[in-house]
């Protein structure tokens, strides 16, 4: 079991510390005090929240089928462009994202800074790694 403090449970949620502090109060997140006597949650119980709390999206009006599982909602914060290539990066939740497309992608859907959109990831590989909370 990975117990995490309240700051790294806000961390990975991407909320404030206030925030967790209501959801275990209000019950929909639990607590306990670890060996330490810090208030932690359960790693288990937070990433089954954090799945229950993802913000649905919303498709076009035309059902499509997609083998894509990765989809991030986010703002774009910056587009790189030269005549033929364009790199744009996104800030979706805590996590920036970075794609490289034709410009003539970047004009037909519209992408500058501000814009609204999803970044939809299918991987072969995908690198995974853990680190120890402190």
């Amino acid at each position: 079991m990975t117990d995490l403090r309240i700051r790294q449970a806000a961390e990975l949620l991407g909320i404030s510390d206030d925030t967790v502090r209501r959801l275990i109060a209000s019950a929909e997140l639990s607590a306990h005090t670890d060996a330490s006597g810090r208030q932690v949650v359960d790693g288990a119980e937070l990433a089954r929240l954090a799945s229950q709390r993802a913000p649905v999206v919303s498709s076009s009006d035309a059902p499509v089928a997609r083998s894509a599982r990765n989809r991030f909602v986010g703002l774009v914060t910056e587009v790189k462009s030269d005549p033929v290539m364009s790199q744009v990066t996104m800030q979706c939740g805590p996590f920036e994202v970075t794609s490289l497309m034709s410009t003539d992608a970047v004009r037909e859907l519209d992408l500058k800074p501000g814009s609204v959109a999803t970044a939809v990831v299918k991987a072969t590989n995908v690198i995974v790694e853990t680190r120890p909370f402190e």
